[in-house]
């Protein structure tokens, strides 16, 4: 069995910005009911290339994840994934628990280094050096983890300064899931054996099955369980992709040891038609 999850990343549909309010809210109240488990929304500020113009309609990932939290009831929620610089790590942590908090429980955390450098200048963001957003990655990573935990004990980083620690109200889970995305080999993997409970990794199946390779090997390094480790992939929807396409796709994945595969739609201004591509494949792979 592989989960199939919705990842929205266009926002851009035939019904327009007036009406976005609406169409979101039935788009996931509908991709739940076709058996969608896990809904990620992107952290960008811009659209990003390959799904569309800088200028079309881009939400911002928290506030959109709250709208989605009062419309819907079981599926996961989470970003694919945060920038780290986009936000102070305590904050982020807040973000995460108080989301957990009001979904009941359904709240994960994805996150990565950033990359989008166009959106960070043009709107006054801080884009340090490859280093520094890696190390600011893993502070960020060890600060949930502290303020997800019991102790209030100051943090003291190279990065980051925090005096006390305290988290209130904590997770209702004993603590949400986090993700890691990407496939850098050197760094982004290490962290994902040091530090995650899931990782997103794209690509076909020889690329995959090589950067599973090289994370088993992180783990080994770390000692770490790599079959603790959830492995989660993303695939593009466009206006030619049929069910028959993700049952494909998606069981290929699923025979290398992926659990769940987030499809994402570009170029498709009628948001049913996901729908209905979900509605039709996620019995095939059950």
């Amino acid at each position: 069995m592989i989960e199939l999850g919705l990842h929205i990343a266009d926002f851009t549909w035939d019904s327009g910005p007036a009406q976005l309010r609406r169409a979101l809210a039935e788009h996931v109240r509908e991709a739940e009911a076709a058996g969608v488990t896990r809904i990620t929304v992107m952290d960008h500020f811009w659209q990003i290339q390959g799904v569309g113009p800088a200028e079309h309609e881009m939400l911002e990932a928290y506030t959109t994840l709250g709208f989605l939290a009062a419309h819907t009831e079981k599926a996961r929620l989470s970003t694919l994934v945060t920038g780290v610089i986009y936000r102070e790590p305590a904050l982020l942590a807040k973000q995460i628990s108080t989301l957990d908090v009001l979904t009941g429980g359904r709240a994960g955390l994805g996150i990565g280094a950033a990359w989008n450098e166009d959106e960070s200048r043009g709107l006054g963001f801080a884009f340090p050096s490859v280093t520094e957003r890696f190390e600011r990655l893993e502070e960020a990573l060890r600060i949930c983890l502290q303020m997800w935990s019991d102790s209030e004990e100051p943090f003291d980083g190279k990065w980051y300064q925090l005096g006390r620690t305290l988290n209130s109200p904590q997770n209702l889970q004993s603590r949400p899931p986090i993700m890691i995305g990407g496939g850098g080999e050197k760094r982004t993997l290490r962290l994902v054996a040091q530090y995650a409970d899931q990782c997103n990794i794209a690509g076909d199946a020889e690329t995959v099955t090589h950067k599973l390779d090289v994370l088993r090997r992180h783990c080994d390094d770390v000692g770490r369980d790599y079959d603790t480790i959830e492995k989660t992939t993303i695939f593009g929807i466009d206006p030619t992709t049929t069910a028959d396409d993700i049952v494909r796709d998606a069981s290929a994945m699923r025979d290398l040891g992926f659990t769940a595969a987030y499809g994402y739609a570009h170029d498709v201004t009628d948001r049913k038609s996901i729908v209905d591509l979900f509605a039709t494949a996620v019995p095939k792979l059950s």
